[in-house]
């Protein structure tokens, strides 16, 4: 039977038609790096130069971290009184480097990571040889492998749609997130430091998609703070589970268990846990929902739509993952991937939307004390390009970190703008 109905598994996102207004498009934002240097980057696969997207880069000694962009590249701002540091680039199935900071100050730096080659069948840690009783036993070790302490966690957020190939809209934010114990019942909230977007997009003679819930959404997947979003610790009995070929990270063996739900009569999770192996804490989770029931997909994710049109999921992947300090695991990394089919009556083609959510945690400190709720706080039903302003406080960039673009946000405005223009 499927368990309590989750945030992420039905997210709210509404379709709608936007009729010609006549916003002026807000010029590029400029960074101010007066108490910061940054140094970017790309960190790729020795043997075969791939890029690694999600890599993770930290200093040591320091909470400030970053991860890559799907073309391995980055972005790490370091205050510059902090000179004589080390920084960790760690990728999952890769032997992890640590190198000095003055590695980063000449030109086009590039890091390759060497993948683990150890045969890790063979490794005497591997003692679970029953996958659904190691998962168990991850859902019920939480409250000793994970943060028990209120959390104050800087963030950066990104919300990038497309339709096809083109950006429709753009959405940045640095947020405060008060996390929760892992072994409270509370909710997490978030809070809005500051935020920007490229441009209103509502001169595109066409259906505006947008995303209800903001960094709510990836922050959702957190599947240790939320356990019951996918499993119950009680009964597992609803999922088919198998081991693959173990992996490790650093120093850390990890086991890697599939999942697949077994009721298919609605959407369905299938995907992989990576667990540690001396912890039995979760590490990472990549999973997807299976939407080929489009009617009930539909139901589940589309509120409204326009009339004459058919709209449904084709694609919905998820990404976790966990870092470590001092023994414990906190969120670090979450991705959402949501792609849509609109298909209009009378109409020979139909138009692909891709939404895609990331919140990478930048900087953290424990928070005993309990948090007052302003006006900063953000709903769990924001649409973070309609109800955000953009660019407040251009200088305010230039000391945070965020994921590197893919495409930088300033050709982004310059296509809209010309795109606007030409209309």
């Amino acid at each position: 039977m499927r368990n309590s109905v989750s945030l992420f598994a039905r997210p709210i996102v509404i379709l709608f038609l936007f009729f010609a207004l006549s916003p002026e498009v807000m010029s590029a934002f400029q960074q101010n790096l007066q108490d910061y240097t940054e140094y970017k980057g790309q960190v790729i696969n020795s043997q075969n130069q791939d890029p690694l997207a999600g890599a993770y880069l930290s200093v040591q000694n320091n909470n400030i971290s970053t991860v890559t962009n799907n073309d391995g590249e980055f972005s790490l701002k370091i205050p510059k009184r902090l000179e004589n540091v080390n920084v960790q680039v760690s990728f999952l199935g890769f032997q992890s480097r640590v190198l000095p900071l003055q590695f980063f100050q000449q030109d086009d730096v590039v890091i390759e990571l060497r993948e683990s080659l150890e045969e890790l069948n063979e490794v005497s840690i591997f003692t679970y040889t029953d996958p659904a009783a190691l998962v168990q036993n991850m859902l019920k070790t939480r409250g000793s492998n994970y943060f028990t302490d209120r959390t104050t966690m800087t963030a950066f957020y990104r919300e990038a749609i497309k339709r096809g190939r083109k950006n429709v809209s753009l959405s940045e934010a640095v947020v405060k997130i008060h996390k929760q114990p892992y072994d409270s019942n509370s909710e997490d909230d978030i809070a809005l430091v500051k935020a920007r977007k490229t441009a209103d997009y509502t001169r595109l003679d066409t259906v505006a998609l947008k995303l209800r819930g903001g960094p709510y959404n990836p922050l959702s997947i957190d599947l240790m703070k939320n356990p019951t979003h996918i499993f119950n610790e009680r009964d597992l009995s609803n999922f088919k589970f198998s081991f693959d070929d173990p992996t490790k990270i650093d120093d850390q063996y990890l086991y890697v268990v599939n999942f697949e739900e077994l009721d298919k009569g609605m959407p369905w999770y299938y995907g992989k846990l990576f667990i540690d192996a001396n912890t039995f804490s979760l590490v990472k989770a990549s999973f997807n929902l299976n939407v080929d029931n489009r009617q009930a997909a539909t139901d589940l994710f589309v509120q409204k739509k326009p009339g004459g049109t058919k709209v449904y999921p084709v694609e919905v992947n998820y990404d976790i993952t966990y870092r470590q300090k001092d023994g414990r695991w906190y969120f670090g990394y979450g991705h959402t991937q949501l792609e849509f089919v609109v298909n209009w009556k009378r109409k020979l083609f139909n138009s692909r939307y891709k939404v895609n959510s990331e919140l990478a945690v930048t900087n953290w400190e424990v928070n005993p004390e309990k948090f007052k709720r302003d006006d900063n706080f953000l709903s769990r039903r924001v649409i973070m390009n309609d109800d955000i302003s953009g660019f407040a406080d251009l200088s305010f960039w230039g000391e945070n970190n965020i994921i590197e673009p893919d495409e930088s946000i300033e050709s982004a405005i310059d296509k809209i703008r010309d795109k606007l223009e030409n209309n």
